[in-house]
């Protein structure tokens, strides 16, 4: 089942010199009980496409078409005291940076028990023991002791757990994970991956991963979507996208992860358009090695290729 469903959404930001689009049609969907992960480089438009879920945008963004269907109930229809009931509750983020995302006032457990409070309505011994069982959910040593610790007693890879655990004690069905191993080292990284597929697996909670590294996905995800220039390229279970890769800008990033058999590492010549540009055609078309004339003139449609696996390319078109 269709836990999120993300149908031809659009936004654009009104700026003094006028109004700039950053996301064009998009479209994703995540299962329950599943993880997606929306890859790209930065400023591809992920990020942005998370938050319009959450419905946590800037005062000068604009949602101009779309869906955002959860649990068929649309987002984008709710006012903001309905999307409180949900934001944190019901689809909890995870943010990009573990350093800064705590409160350095107040102890992890004081942070930990406003969360309970505020989407549980759950206070004094229940409520400290939901975040006592929180913090051993995602592997805090010495849970209790820790309770009483403030962020700077922290590593970052232990941030980053209690940022997980405060989602976690909530019960929240989808996690929203933007780019959760920045600034970690690769062991950390590692570890946490292994930390959200246990929590998938074990709790059946839906996941949405956002990062711009596919050899961090590959062992992990359920599915993958790649962003370019705010559209999504190509999409399709992690299986069948890694045995059938089809769009170049895919290729291209496949082809740029270092192998551990060594050999040349491949880059990808330019850098993703500015929503200032306005293109014509393909949006990868202008750094694309496959380039033929249809791409520079036309927007490729979505090519269905296989099981579910899309690809907005020419090159399928008499396939």
């Amino acid at each position: 089942m269709k836990v999120l469903e993300v149908n031809n959404l659009s936004l654009g930001f009104n700026t003094e010199q006028g109004f700039y689009r950053a996301l064009h049609g998009v479209n994703f969907s995540l299962e329950e009980g599943k993880m997606l992960a929306l890859v790209g480089e930065s400023g591809c438009g992920k990020t942005i496409s998370a938050m319009s879920v959450l419905k946590l945008l800037p005062k000068n963004a604009q949602i101009t078409d779309g869906q955002i269907l959860f649990k068929k109930q649309d987002l984008l229809s709710l006012s903001e005291k309905e999307m409180q009931k949900i934001r944190g509750a019901r689809i909890a983020l995870i943010p990009q940076d573990p350093m800064t995302s705590l409160n350095p006032l107040y102890t992890v457990g004081n942070q930990l028990l406003e969360v309970i409070k505020i989407h549980q309505g759950l206070r004094g011994n229940e409520a400290k023991q939901k975040a006592l069982e929180a913090l051993e959910m995602v592997q805090i040593p010495c849970a209790k002791e820790r309770l009483k610790s403030y962020p700077h007693e922290f590593s970052g890879g232990m941030k980053q757990r209690a940022i997980i655990a405060m989602a976690l004690a909530c019960k929240a069905e989808i996690l929203i994970a933007d780019e959760p191993t920045t600034a970690l080292d690769v062991t950390i990284q590692a570890q946490i991956m292994n930390l959200l597929a246990e929590i998938k697996r074990d709790l059946g909670t839906s996941i949405l991963l956002i990062t711009h590294d596919l050899a961090l996905v590959g062992e992990n995800a359920d599915d993958i979507a790649v962003m370019y220039a705010g559209h999504v390229v190509e999409s399709a279970p992690a299986d069948e996208f890694f045995k059938n890769t089809n769009h170049p800008y895919s290729l291209a990033l496949l082809n740029s992860i270092p192998s551990k058999r060594g050999g040349t590492l491949e880059t990808i010549q330019g850098q993703p358009p500015s929503i200032r540009e306005n293109i014509t055609g393909c949006r990868f078309h202008t750094r694309c090695k496959k380039c033929f004339e249809p791409c520079n003139m036309t927007d490729p449609p979505d090519f269905v290729i296989g099981d579910n696996h899309i690809s907005a390319c020419f090159l399928n078109a008499n396939n």
